[in-house]
């Protein structure tokens, strides 16, 4: 195909530009032969700054269109089918907490070997109802029992000497009371004397030397008398002293003897309450340790419920408060009679009696579900209760956009919570959505991307 003389035309291909000149064009003068078809080809390349600006913003474009597209490290995506949402609502909020009880005796008195001894009788089986009192098994112990003979006597030895000195006192007492006696005595009559003489010797009747005599006398016999008094006050003080003591010792040493003899009593195993015996299977012949649990008696016809509580309502729980309970279509009122501080797995136990008749039917070592009331039911922001106030402790919550296809994190302060609703004190409004689910390996999260398409 040849082209007419003198046409120019452009062929464009990617980054240059080529142009086609006949060889007329270049010389316009040439003649015309077959040599114009032959064309020359020139070739116009872009600017260098033209092509690097260009690959600059092919890079920033590819850059942007990845961030856009990757997530960002403080976010994940989860799948809508495997959270759950619940909406904060105005309501009224019950403060109760629900309870897992247990039907335990009211009253169980356990029965434990005082003294290790041998199985010699067993009068009773287990389960039998008891009376107070009632001898159950009988044991012995040789060695208890000589040791409890050898205490008697050495006690009565010590009651006898004990005595013997209290009748030596009481002879010392009634030895200084005669002294006195006849020291007035001998006094007394030493001044009758002294007397009869003063009137005398004025007369000359009576020598002044008689006189002296019997002045001297008169005066000694009443030192005497002062002098033995003071005595008889000081022993006085002293043998009541001792007395005391004595009688003291007396009252611990028959104590003693009747501890001695309690021991040894103690091989005749008594009921201690009345009740039903339960746990008692022990077998003649059985050898028991010193304090060896034998069995229990518990009350009989009378429960209690205990209970294991969080140990986050610890400083909420108290001594008297209410708690309710359902059995058989019919509602029982109890009340805490006790609480076990104790700290076991993150609970603690209370006990619970009943208000009244108790629920007929109910077996030991049922479970039941009861309420323990903490207080007035109060209206309030709520919001449904879930596994997610253990991840957060209530200080977050992750808040579902309105569209349901993100949540972002967000501080709140929850407050008291019961086993349906948690109470809303800040953060949160009416009619906003919350993830309710476990939060667990998102607390370094920010935002949440719920995948929709997973939801059926």
């Amino acid at each position: 195909m040849s082209l007419p003389t003198g046409t120019r035309f452009a062929l464009r291909v990617p980054m240059s530009v080529v142009t086609l000149k006949s060889s007329e064009a270049a010389d316009p003068a040439a003649p015309h032969s077959g040599g114009a078809m032959d064309r020359i080809v020139e070739t116009k390349r872009l600017p260098l700054r033209l092509k690097l600006a260009g690959a600059a913003a092919l890079t920033l474009a590819a850059a942007g269109t990845f961030r856009l597209a990757a997530p960002s490290a403080d976010s994940q995506t989860v799948a809508a089918d495997r959270i759950s949402i619940g909406e904060v609502r105005q309501g009224v909020f019950d403060d109760f907490l629900p309870l897992r009880a247990r039907v335990t005796p009211l009253v169980t008195v356990y029965l434990d070997a005082v003294a290790g001894g041998r199985v010699e009788k067993v009068l009773v089986e287990d389960g039998a109802t008891v009376a107070k009192g009632q001898l159950l098994a009988i044991l012995s112990n040789a060695d208890l029992q000589l040791s409890v003979l050898a205490r008697q006597t050495e006690v009565i030895q010590q009651l006898n000497n004990m005595r013997s000195q209290e009748l030596a006192l009481e002879r010392s007492r009634l030895d200084n009371a005669r002294a006195i006696i006849e020291s007035d005595a001998a006094a007394a009559k030493a001044r009758r004397q002294y007397d009869r003489e003063a009137a005398l010797v004025e007369k000359g009747w009576v020598a002044k030397k008689t006189f002296a005599d019997t002045a001297e006398d008169y005066r000694f016999e009443q030192r005497r008398a002062a002098v033995l008094r003071t005595a008889q006050a000081s022993d006085e003080r002293l043998q009541s002293s001792q007395l005391a003591q004595l009688r003291s010792s007396s009252v611990a040493l028959q104590s003693s003897l009747g501890i001695a003899n309690a021991n040894l009593d103690a091989l005749n195993l008594r009921a201690p309450v009345a009740g039903q015996l339960t746990a008692f299977s022990i077998q003649i012949g059985q050898s028991m340790k010193q304090g060896e649990r034998l069995g229990q008696i518990d009350s009989p016809g009378r429960n209690k419920l205990v209970a294991g509580v969080d140990e986050y309502y610890l400083g909420r729980v108290q001594p008297g408060q209410a708690a309710t309970l359902d059995y058989g279509g019919k509602g029982y009122r109890l009340k805490v009679a006790k609480i076990y501080p104790q700290v076991r797995d993150g609970t603690f136990e209370v006990d619970l009696i009943f208000i009244g008749p108790e629920p007929q039917g109910i077996q030991r070592g049922q479970s039941l579900q009861a309420r323990l009331i903490l207080s007035d039911p109060a209206p309030a922001r709520i919001v449904p209760n879930g596994a997610f106030y253990n991840d957060s402790g209530g200080a977050w919550v992750f808040v579902v956009s309105a569209d349901g296809k993100s949540a972002e994190k967000r501080p709140v302060r929850l407050g008291r919570r019961n086993g349906d609703v948690i109470e809303v004190l800040g953060g949160l409004e009416p009619g906003e959505r919350i993830i309710t689910s476990p939060y667990t390996g998102l607390a370094d999260k920010a935002r949440l991307h719920l995948d929709l398409s997973t939801k059926d």
